[in-house]
């Protein structure tokens, strides 16, 4: 995998780190047992082959390397068998339980950090690599400073049929009136898609980021807010990101394939909706209380005009809910158990 200079290292500290080696990308990913199993034989070796080209375009002068966490109960032997067996060089991290997207991936980001990394590459398992993504995204984000994420172009991979399609998942996260997020042009086709659409950061599917810039807006030592479990949380760090003054570019020259079973066409409410029958019922609590945290975190910075949009959004949400999905409605007791721990934006 290219120079992956991880499996070298005793520890994560610096000074453990043979200092001719200059660590410039880490990558990250989670694995949650039977679940991820069945994608690391696709994944694994398409991420492989991009960081080999990478390597190439740093004519081996920097090194890289790639951290798995093991979000399984029992780390389930299928995973680690499996990477253990053919990318040994992989450090797996693994604490005995679930700790959720968000704490996970702080502790990778900041082994990161403690590397000395100029980049972290946050991916789920659950895609496949063209084979100069990684290179086309980096490339990008050393040409301008200015930019803290980037995102690359994500088509839908039916992973069923194991087929790339050219139909858009995500080109990264746009913000909508109402403290809305939505995954930029899903659903469209690749000609369909609009190409100067802008967005405030790239979704939890795959966004590389730049260090320096996670560490001037992270909270209470944390990168992802941690109140989320999952889901919303790629939207929060995207907010931050962007009310801090840091750009996000879209690559659209960096391809990725991922395999979502729920894809909406288009950014309506009955678009929505229609689509969330498929959404598994745990997907949507977690997604449902994130959105409250949101509320909370960021109102006080919303401008009137936004507030009202964040009330008339609400309304929209509870009636329907209401209806349609009353059980979480439970959510509303959990969010005022933690509502004092929420971390109010200023």
């Amino acid at each position: 995998m290219g120079k992956l200079v991880l499996s070298r290292y005793s520890g994560v500290s610096r000074q453990a780190i043979n200092m001719e080696d200059r660590v410039k990308l880490v990558v990250g990913f989670i694995t949650y047992g039977e679940s991820t199993a069945k994608y690391l034989p696709y994944f694994l070796p398409s991420l492989k082959t991009a960081l080999k080209r990478f390597d190439r375009f740093t004519s081996g002068r920097t090194a890289c390397a790639v951290l798995c966490f093991d979000n399984s109960e029992d780390g389930e032997k299928e995973n680690m068998e499996y990477i253990k067996k053919n990318y040994p060089e992989i450090k797996i991290i693994r604490e005995g339980h679930n700790l959720g997207f968000a704490k996970a991936y702080n502790k990778m980001i900041k082994r990161a950090g403690e590397l000395g990394a100029e980049y972290f590459l946050a991916i789920n398992p659950d895609t496949v690599l063209a084979p100069d993504a990684v290179e086309k995204m980096v490339k990008a984000m050393d040409n301008d400073k200015s930019f803290g994420s980037a995102s690359p172009k994500v088509f839908k991979w039916d992973f069923a049929k194991n087929e790339k399609t050219d139909i858009i998942d995500t080109l990264g996260v746009k913000l909508s009136p109402g403290l809305r997020f939505v995954d930029a042009e899903r659903g469209k086709t690749d000609k369909e898609a609009r190409r100067n659409e802008k967005i405030i950061g790239p979704s939890g599917a795959a966004g590389l980021y730049r260090l320096s810039a996670l560490e001037k807006i992270k909270q209470d030592g944390q990168y992802f807010d941690e109140l989320m479990f999952m889901y919303k949380e790629d939207c929060d760090l995207a907010y931050r990101l962007f009310l801090a003054g840091f750009k996000s570019m879209r690559v659209d020259e960096a391809v990725i394939y991922h395999d979502r079973s729920v894809g909406a066409k288009g950014e309506g409410d009955l678009s929505i909706a229609f689509n969330r029958k498929n959404k598994s019922r745990q997907a949507k609590k977690w997604s449902f209380l994130g959105q409250q945290i949101i509320f909370v975190k960021y109102w006080s910075l919303q401008s009137f005009k936004d507030k009202l949009a964040i009330v008339w959004r609400q309304m929209k949400i509870l009636v329907f809910i209401l209806f349609f999905e009353p059980y979480l409605l439970r959510e509303l007791v959990n969010f005022a158990k933690i509502q004092n721990k929420i971390k109010i934006y200023k």
